[in-house]
């Protein structure tokens, strides 16, 4: 029953597997080339493991980008693991301490799209997180096998970026939110936060991301508060 959940986090993860090799591959170019060292590069990729987040880090690093707006940028977008290990933790509390740390060091947007899907089954396997240990596995092999490839290939690979290959990586974003766009507060969260990247695209250090972030979360928080309202003035009307 285990290595049957394992194979099967493994198995469904696959598709996704796909997005995040061109995105591997332009971020192991560009980390070349903007300064970083072969070991600099394969280490973020083995430590940090977060894709999107490595790769804004290393644009920010050719910019010449102060330490501390790195550090912000990185950490506003990687709170949305935050939400992910909250949204998980149910499924996870009876599980050790040991365990949860190796699930959360290897907390991914795919594993969480496929594994919080496995979790929503009603069936009573006691092992469902040896199905997320198959996904996480899978996406961490992939993603340091792609960095090392983008970083062979780097200096043979005239400006990777310019070809628009990462759009890999946005789709399969799209494919993951898409299903969990429910509500009304989820949509104006999008929808927020589309417009203000949008409108702030040309900020420097990215910092447009921070700012679609930041609004984005805001507007979701607002609309789910003002609906909350309605209901308990409902509630009492009736």
């Amino acid at each position: 029953m285990i290595r049957k959940e394992f194979f099967n986090g493994v198995r469904d993860t696959f598709p996704l597997l796909l997005g995040a090799f061109p995105f591997g591959v332009i971020y192991g170019t560009l980390a070349i080339n903007s300064g970083l060292s072969v070991q600099a590069s394969l280490a973020m990729s083995a430590i940090v493991f977060a894709g999107s987040s490595q790769f804004i880090a290393v644009g920010l690093v050719a910019a010449g980008a102060p330490v501390s707006i790195i550090i912000l940028t990185t950490f506003v977008v990687n709170l949305r693991h935050m939400l992910y290990s909250a949204a998980l933790l149910p499924n996870l509390k009876k599980l050790s301490q040991r365990w949860r740390f190796i699930l959360a060091f290897f907390l991914t947007d795919e594993t969480f799209a496929v594994s919080a899907g496995r979790y929503r089954h009603t069936d009573d396997s006691p092992h469902k997180h040896y199905y997320q240990l198959g996904s996480s596995l899978a996406m961490y092999l992939n993603w340091q096998l792609w960095t090392l490839v983008g970083l062979l290939l780097g200096s043979r690979i005239p400006d990777a970026q310019s070809w628009g290959l990462d759009v890999a990586m946005i789709v399969t974003f799209i494919g993951m939110t898409i299903p969990y766009i429910k509500n009304k507060p989820m949509v104006m969260a999008v929808l927020t936060s589309a417009v203000v990247s949008l409108l702030t695209f040309q900020w420097p250090y990215k910092l447009g991301l921070i700012a679609a972030a930041v609004c984005g979360i805001t507007a979701g928080i607002l609309i789910e508060r003002v609906q909350k309202m309605k209901n308990s003035y409902k509630e009492e009307t009736i």
